[in-house]
């Protein structure tokens, strides 16, 4: 057994009516909104809590958490390698094309040895700023020419060991969000071909991507500290039958469903021209939505997209920082709310990697929009990004500091030039990952006094981050050389020999004629 003795810690409400989202009230009998109590120790033992003790003092032996302790925070939508393009897209003021020819420019570098460190490093930032699960959106799953890595390489399931691998030795819990994309993009005459920097994604048909995912999540089925489950990239990479295909796995294995939802008004164009329908009336007469299913973004919904997504309890992951890096809009955050879409968070492209700061935007995003503040108050910031993101990863019982959950926490230090002198029950309101100082996942102290446990997390991220950007280099040479299409050419990727941290005028690119632009595609591409 261990002891955590916590200066503050935040502890669910218990029963009673609490007001969380303006202008909707719990029902009678549900649960109270969480509370910060002082002085508390928290047991734990195989990974999980076995007593919470309020107002006690530490005993001998306990690790001493100060300022206000949180449950583990869930980063509910993450593309790891993402991490590598964060400050390189924005010369001669960027564009979600000068970001999306750098992804696939990187796609394309990757290996399952290149994935796993940069992964590792990827993750374990996360945990320094108190992410202890993370749901990996994940489909770079086989080799640069779509076909799957032979067994010697480690099998079709090469890059999801991968991120396994990474997962685990940054201290966090992956859900492997496994993603279904078999098309390139929803034309006026409907769905098209994978394009060439697209094929690695693709696994050619439904069955074949349910095949490969069978197999994943029996090789993980006794491992504890990682879950698989499913995504449809899209209603632009999958079609109307095979998101039905998706969505019955998904059902049939109990595994969480993800999918990209209407993140930029291409994406509801496209469907509209094609299919007469909106994304979100898609996902619907497929049987995809449903309180199993989280729809990621949801930035440009009509009204009866947002009723479509309530009433069957769908929940939705906003990712605040990307959608405004990326200029894909404010999603209408507090009306899904008050329809019932429960809300969760996540990083996606990792332009911060601080799930504190996501939540807090879900609250600056509804004051712009409405010019109130208010909408969520600090106990429901703190749900967003604790119990209802655990909840979105197929984690249902984390995200609470109470007896049988994960043995999850996150200390927010008060002493910090940010949080010096704040109520503790604001502390959401304010901090961030740089406030972070101690992590406990499930038992173990990964990070302590605000070190992470592998080392020098900004070196391991430099060192991955630069060996990506010279291997897509080479891979843009020799593709050229091979009269391939130059991926990534317009991304300004760096030459051969030179060094990724050089100033390589990534992101630095022509303007691409507006018939050439296909929007339909989406930031996620």
């Amino acid at each position: 057994m261990s002891g955590f003795w916590c200066e503050w810690a935040w502890l669910p409400g218990v029963g009673g009516t609490g007001r969380s989202v303006s202008g909707s009230t719990q029902a009678d009998d549900g649960p109270a909104p969480g509370r910060v109590v002082n002085s508390v120790r928290v047991v734990t033992d195989g990974g999980r809590i076995v007593a919470v003790e309020p107002g006690v003092p530490a005993s001998d032996g306990d690790v001493r958490l100060r300022g206000v302790v949180l449950p583990g925070l869930a980063n509910a939508h993450s593309h790891a390698f993402h991490r590598a393009l964060r400050g390189r897209t924005h010369a001669d003021g960027g564009s979600f094309w000068t970001w999306r020819d750098g992804m696939y420019a990187l796609a394309a570098a990757l290996t399952p040895e290149r994935y796993e460190r940069l992964a590792r490093a990827v993750f374990a930032e996360m945990s320094l700023g108190g992410t202890t699960a993370v749901g990996e959106f994940h489909y770079v799953h086989h080799r640069p020419d779509g076909t799957p890595y032979p067994a010697a390489d480690g099998g079709p399931n090469a890059m999801a060991e991968a991120l396994r691998s990474a997962a685990r030795d940054a201290g966090v819990h992956l859900t492997l969000l496994d993603t279904c994309y078999l098309h390139g993009g929803l034309g006026p005459g409907g769905h098209e071909p994978l394009a060439p920097e697209q094929a690695r994604f693709g696994d050619g048909t439904v069955e074949r991507w349910a095949a490969r995912v069978d197999a994943l999540r029996s090789a993980w089925a006794d491992d504890d500290r990682a879950l698989v489950g499913a995504a449809a990239h899209s209603v632009r990479a999958v079609a109307p039958d095979e998101l039905a295909a998706v969505a019955r796995w998904a059902q049939a294995a109990g595994a969480p469903l993800h999918v990209h939802l209407s993140e930029q008004p291409g994406e509801n164009e496209a469907a509209l021209a094609a299919l007469g329908v909106t994304p979100t009336r898609l996902l619907h007469d497929a049987g995809a939505l449903g309180p199993g299913t989280t729809a990621v973004h949801a930035v440009h919904l009509n009204g009866d997209d947002v009723a479509l997504l309530g009433t069957s309890g769908t929940g939705v992951c906003l990712c605040p920082t990307t959608e405004r890096d990326l200029a894909d809009g404010i999603a209408p955050g507090l009306r899904l709310a008050r329809a019932g879409s429960p809300l969760s968070v996540g990083t996606d492209q990792h332009v911060t990697a601080d799930v504190l700061a996501e939540a807090r935007g879900v609250e600056e995003h509804e004051r712009l929009a409405s010019g109130r503040r208010g909408a969520f108050d600090p106990a429901t910031l703190v749900e967003i990004a604790t119990s209802a993101g655990h909840a979105a990863l197929g984690r249902l019982d984390a995200g609470r500091i109470a007896v049988g959950a994960p043995a999850d926490l996150v200390a927010v230090r008060l002493d910090t030039a940010r949080t010096a002198g704040v109520d503790p029950a604001q502390v959401v309101l304010v901090a961030g990952a740089a406030d972070m100082s101690d992590v406990v996942a499930g038992g173990d102290l990964v990070v302590r006094d605000g070190v992470h446990r592998a080392g020098d997390v900004a070196r391991m991220l430099a060192e991955a981050i630069e060996e990506l950007w010279a291997a897509a280099g080479q891979t843009a040479v020799v593709g050229k050389a091979a009269g391939l299409p130059a991926v990534g050419q317009r991304a300004g990727l760096p030459a051969v020999g030179q060094a990724a941290g050089q100033d390589s005028a990534v992101g630095q690119t022509t303007a691409r004629p507006a018939a050439a632009q296909d929007i339909t595609r989406g930031s996620d591409a």
